[in-house]
């Protein structure tokens, strides 16, 4: 039986097909092993190298800057105060880091 490959599409292409067709390709590449994705790749050419390096220049390195910068910090807190601050990141759609930060922010700024 001959070796069935998939044709190369950009993104929009793909995301322009039917969804049947999506959940098929999909189902292909999910059906082989690492081994045979492996098989089945090549190393950039030098055309792909460069959009690469461009895409990676726009990216930038990590997380976005916040302000200034971050710097992690390790504090203590009362467990209660501490279950408390989490109720309030749930509530808010929040993380713990993100209602320490705006606690600190307000409490340096009056």
């Amino acid at each position: 039986m001959a070796k069935k490959t998939t044709p190369e599409m950009t993104g929009s292409q793909f995301l322009a097909l039917p969804d049947a067709e999506k959940d098929r390709l999909c189902a292909e590449l999910d059906s082989l092993t690492p081994a045979q994705l492996c098989a089945r790749s090549r190393p950039l050419n030098a055309k792909e190298r460069a959009e690469w390096r461009g895409i990676k220049k726009k990216l930038g390195r990590g997380r976005p800057r916040m302000g200034a910068g971050v710097e992690k910090v390790s504090v203590s807190v009362e467990k209660t105060v501490l279950a408390k601050a989490d109720a309030v990141a749930r509530k808010n759609h929040l993380n713990r880091s993100q209602v320490v930060a705006k606690a600190l922010a307000m409490l340096v700024a009056a």
